[in-house]
């Protein structure tokens, strides 16, 4: 079938033609003009800062920070002097009571007479009252050593905790960085065949977009790793402004752990905030047999020394015959014994609530450990999960990428593979590689859930 074209509508192909052409030639010179006005490579800033956050040599390990934090946390400073307080307080308790003395003088007025005496007394502490004062010191003792053991524990799994979330950051502002040299090195060679005439100036331009982005990318990645660092060095106690570098990978996280059941039986053997709850239930024991020792008879004994200057206001006669006033000066001494005896108050609200108490105790132990059992179980659970999450990345997705954009980047750079198919490819890249960060850092944090749940530092050393 023949087609014909009347004047007309070949007049208005022509002006579409001519249009398309000018268009053409327009974006070919603006293109150009905006590649020409790109500022040099050389004026990008491509130096590294990740030095500023990583020393394989110099930097500090998550033990060290971990024994730099129990050593310089404030908080932790303030609670063992609570150990020192309760320590002087068994002290206290293992005092016993002072003896009393007591003086009076009595005075005749308008006369000669007087009466001088001094009593002493001395408190026996029957009943075992001292023995179960220095038991409850004691155990409550015993109660602040677990509480500051216990923040230790929290505050190690803590550090160690930050510590992977700024290691995680430090390796994706180190990727960024390494991308970001890479898509410069692409730019300079993008320049020399837009010079040559080899390519046009659209791709220098993507590409300058390209390397804009990473930088870009890079500025948000160094903010967020330098907030990472800032609220390490808090946890530590260290300055704002004192410099802080980490050693450290995530390449031992696939070790093999002990069972279940082995985490279980050392959580509940060795946790001190489970140590703490079981030292309450002795306070409480302790508690009631000082009450029911505050219920026994007690006593003390006294003794007393009396001069006694006693006249009559008559006159005698003595042996050789003279008068003389009835005066004498009497001494005597005093021995006695106090007993307290208890037959109203026998105590007894103080030993219905210390029983009452020691119940109590005895019911938080028993959630306490089921809550041990549950926080190993959750963290073994969560370990197991990221483990293998984080394998099945490592294996059958970032090596695979990995490949994918040399191959794109190599077919790219031979002419076979246009721009966009390796910008495609390496914005996949990009997102992949964090994403597998991501993946070891919960890793990390699932094993240092581990530790916490199951008090075991060992666990991330194997």
């Amino acid at each position: 079938m023949k087609m014909f074209l009347t004047g007309k509508k070949v007049l208005q192909y022509g002006r579409l033609c001519g249009g398309l052409i000018l268009l053409s030639l327009f974006s070919q010179m603006f293109l150009t003009a905006r590649a020409q006005d790109a500022p040099p490579v050389s004026a990008i800033n491509t130096s590294s800062s990740i030095e500023k956050y990583l020393d394989k040599v110099q930097g500090k390990t998550a033990d060290e920070l971990v024994a730099y934090a129990l050593e310089n946390n404030a908080e932790l400073a303030a609670a063992r002097k609570e150990i020192e307080a309760a320590r002087a307080l068994v002290k206290q308790a293992r005092l016993k009571p002072n003896p009393s003395v007591e003086f009076s003088r009595q005075e005749q007025i308008g006369g000669s007479d007087n009466d001088t005496m001094i009593a002493g007394s001395l408190p026996l502490e029957l009943g075992g009252r001292r023995k179960t004062r220095i038991n409850v010191a004691i155990a409550e003792l015993t109660i602040r050593e677990k509480e500051v053991a216990n923040r230790e524990r929290l505050l190690a799994a803590e550090v160690r905790a930050k510590f992977g979330e700024a290691l995680a950051q430090a390796f994706k502002l180190k990727l960024t960085e390494d991308l970001l040299e890479t898509a410069l090195n692409g730019f300079r060679l993008v320049q020399a065949r837009v010079t040559e005439g080899r390519t046009p100036p659209l791709e220098e331009n993507m590409t300058l977009v390209e390397v804009n982005r990473l930088r870009s990318m890079r500025e948000v990645v160094a903010g967020k790793t330098e907030i990472a660092f800032l609220e390490l060095r808090n946890l530590l106690g260290m300055k704002p402004e004192e410099p802080l570098r980490l050693r450290g990978d995530f390449a031992d996280l696939l070790a093999p752990l002990p069972t279940l059941s082995e985490f279980t039986g050392q959580a509940l053997q060795t946790r001190p905030d489970l140590q703490g709850v079981r030292a309450i239930e002795t306070l409480s024991e302790a508690q009631i047999e000082q009450a029911r020792a505050a219920a026994r008879i007690d006593a003390s004994v006294s003794a007393g020394y009396g001069r006694n200057n006693f006249s009559f206001p008559v006159n005698g006669i003595t042996n050789t015959g003279q008068l003389r006033p009835v005066q004498d000066i009497f001494h005597s001494l005093k021995f006695g014994i106090t007993l307290e005896i208890p037959v109203r108050n026998r105590n007894q609200g103080a030993i219905e609530a210390a029983v009452a108490n020691s119940q109590a105790a005895a019911k938080r132990l028993e959630f306490a450990e089921l809550t041990v059992r549950r926080e190993v179980a959750s963290a073994f659970a969560r370990y197991q999960s990221s483990a293998r999450a984080m394998e099945i990345f490592r294996v059958g997705v970032r090596d695979q990428a990995n490949t994918n954009l040399v191959v794109v980047r190599q077919t790219y750079e031979l002419g076979a593979k246009n721009l966009i198919e390796y910008l495609v490819e390496e914005r996949r890249f990009i997102e992949l590689e964090n994403e597998f960060i991501d993946a070891q850092l919960e890793t990390y944090l699932a094993r240092v859930e581990i530790l916490r749940a199951a008090n075991a530092p060992e666990l991330i050393k194997k």
